[in-house]
Parts: structure tokens; sequence; C-alpha cells
């Protein structure tokens, strides 16, 4: 297969972190997403083209928490995820601040749980590409 046969896509996701310290993961639905393996993630997805990293990003928070950010968000990863031979993803998280109280979008998470660092770095059952992110403490800790 040729370069070109691939469908390059880019997401965009966010840890977000409360006046309190508390960082928020959302639990992906099962309905939406049956074949997922780690259903704790952060807020994020797909792009639109044609819109910014950071208008897509606060797009994806209103739609699924209702939250805005506070300030600006820190890039603290770029990850590629090619999970077959058609798609290759580029995965950009982010960092950043909010207030406020979360307006769950149920279509795609079933909940949400504000965490403490400690809490958060032991957690099962999360995203392998995010588990990446935390697993790399130095370079996250630097943002943090």
């Amino acid at each position: 297969m040729e370069n070109n046969e691939i469908k390059l896509q880019v997401g965009v996701k966010i840890l977000l972190k409360n006046k309190d310290g508390r960082y928020l993961l959302l639990r992906r639905s099962l309905t939406k997403y049956p074949e997922i393996v780690g259903r704790w993630d952060i807020v994020g997805g797909r792009i639109e083209p044609g819109k910014n990293l950071i208008e897509n990003l606060k797009r994806e928070m209103k739609e699924e928490t209702g939250l805005e950010l506070t300030g600006e968000p820190k890039l603290i990863a770029a990850q590629d995820i090619m999970r077959d031979n058609n798609h290759h993803v580029v995965r950009l998280t982010y960092l950043g601040e909010t207030d406020g109280e979360v307006v769950l979008d149920t279509s795609e998470n079933d909940a949400y749980k504000w965490y403490s660092w400690e809490e958060l770095v032991r957690l099962e059952n999360v995203d392998m590409y995010f588990r990446e992110v935390l697993e790399d403490k130095n370079q996250f800790l630097s943002y943090n």
C-alpha cells in the first residue's frame, strides 16, 4: 500500500485542571464505543479542517462537557496512532485550566470524575495513549 492511500486525521485532547488542582476524566460510553479498551479518557476528538487547533479544542470541550478554557492551554504531547494500515491519527494533547460545572454529553460519555494527581496516575482502565502521556512524568510535570 502506498502512503497516499492512508487516511490522515488530527485529534486534539486536553487534560483539564480545575481551580482545586483536580483533573477531569470522562468515561466513554460502551453504547457508542463497544470495542474500546481503556474507558477513561480526557476530553477531545478529531479536528474540523479549516479551523485552528485551539478552536477545535474549545469546541470539543464545549460539546463534551459544557466547560470553557481559562487561560492558554499548553501542548504537552504529540502522538502517532496507527491502529491499522488505512488510518494514521496525529493526537495532540494539551494541558489547560477550566472553571465551572460539567454538563456531560451522554451520547459519547456516561460518567465523569475529577481526580487528584495521585489518583490519576494509579487509575486503571485508562486510554492507552493517555496512559503514555501520564507515564512520561518528567515531560508532563514540567508543564504542571
